[in-house]
């Protein structure tokens, strides 16, 4: 598609953006959104939406069934923050958004320091992009961003909880 010199740097720029430093993101984001009641319903909203498009979007019934339980799950969870004295939507927030940034930490780990495969994103990246790097050390690079965005989110978590 871009094989011209001009867009090379753009080639770059967006293989840079690996899928699972967007799941840290996220991860990051709904932590940050658990130190609030209101953020949490919110993050809670818009979660809920993602897995409605995911579920007219899913072309095999396990990722529906997937959407559908989520989906179930956070109503249930809703219905029990708004009913009752349970107070549990902003934990189960924070849950999702911490198992999303370890599992990204996690994978980054094992598709890209732990084994040494050719065809691996951080391979191809490393070939398209000019520097000095391997695949071995943009995996360091991604996973390194990765827990930045974890230990970050914890830390300005907890300042504003204090």
């Amino acid at each position: 598609m871009f094989n011209s010199t001009p867009y090379r740097h753009l080639q770059c720029a967006i293989a840079f953006l690996h899928p699972d430093l967007g799941s840290s993101f996220w991860g990051m984001a709904l932590i940050l959104a658990s130190t609030n009641l209101t953020t949490a319903r919110i993050a809670a909203g818009c979660f809920a939406v993602a897995l409605l498009v995911v579920l007219f979007i899913a072309k095999n019934w396990t990722l529906r069934g997937l959407c559908i339980g989520f989906i179930i799950f956070l109503a249930i969870v809703w219905l029990l923050q708004e009913t009752t004295k349970v107070r549990i939507l902003r934990y189960v927030i924070l849950f999702i958004g911490v198992m999303n940034s370890l599992f990204s930490v996690y994978d980054i780990y094992d598709d890209l320091i732990s084994r040494r495969v050719h065809s691996s994103d951080a391979e191809k990246f490393a070939e398209l992009c000019p520097c000095p790097c391997n695949g071995v050390g943009w995996g360091v690079i991604w996973g390194m961003i990765s827990f930045i965005f974890l230990s970050g989110s914890i830390y300005l978590g907890l300042v504003i909880l204090s």
